[in-house]
């Protein structure tokens, strides 16, 4: 393959969640394989691809999503992040005490079309001890007595975010990162 690969993070949506969207990690590696896609690597079963292409995160996204329909019969969503973008999320949270106290429940949401300007004031609307804010694009969200409960739904965090959202808690941003960089350094 061209050396004009990048390195790029795909997060899905809405899969493997409650026996629905059922897309086994093998089948996706080999889907992402099939598109061009290289190095080809996944993380847990809720849609994390990490891989090198030579397309544009969009292009990326578009095709993930045709495959998917096409393969599984159903409609994904995907959001497709650059390296550097991923490697800047994982860089720090604008909640770093929360990175150690509740890795769990501190989530990063990103959207195709980024945050609405007026994002944070959206979501802290529903809050009740939940904090919002945006950092290099993407909103931060730390739930402090986790999201059970939060009036924090997929329905403002898609208002929020601007289309759908996906969020990722702090752990698997950071795994995900430590996937980049792996897959950088060969």
């Amino acid at each position: 393959m061209s050396s004009k690969q990048e390195t790029q993070v795909g997060l899905l949506r809405g899969i493997n969640v409650a026996g629905q969207k059922k897309v086994p990690m093998a089948e996706l590696r080999e889907l992402a394989t099939s598109l061009g896609f290289a190095n080809v690597k996944t993380y847990i079963q809720s849609g994390n691809i990490v891989f090198r292409s030579e397309l544009s995160e969009e292009e990326a996204a578009q095709r993930l999503e045709g495959a998917i329909s096409k393969h599984f019969g159903f409609e994904v969503e995907a959001v497709v992040c650059s390296a550097a973008e991923w490697l800047g999320y994982a860089a720090m949270s604008p909640f770093p005490e929360a990175e150690e106290a509740r890795p769990k429940t501190l989530l990063l949401g990103v959207s195709k079309s980024g945050p609405a300007s007026d994002a944070v004031a959206i979501v802290m609307d529903y809050a009740v001890n939940e904090r919002a804010a945006l950092l290099k694009g993407g909103l931060w969200i730390d739930f402090v007595d986790g999201s059970g409960r939060s009036k924090i739904r997929p329905a403002v965090l898609q208002k929020a975010l601007g289309s759908s959202a996906t969020t990722r808690n702090w752990r698997t941003v950071q795994k995900l990162a430590d996937m980049v960089r792996e897959l950088d350094a060969k």
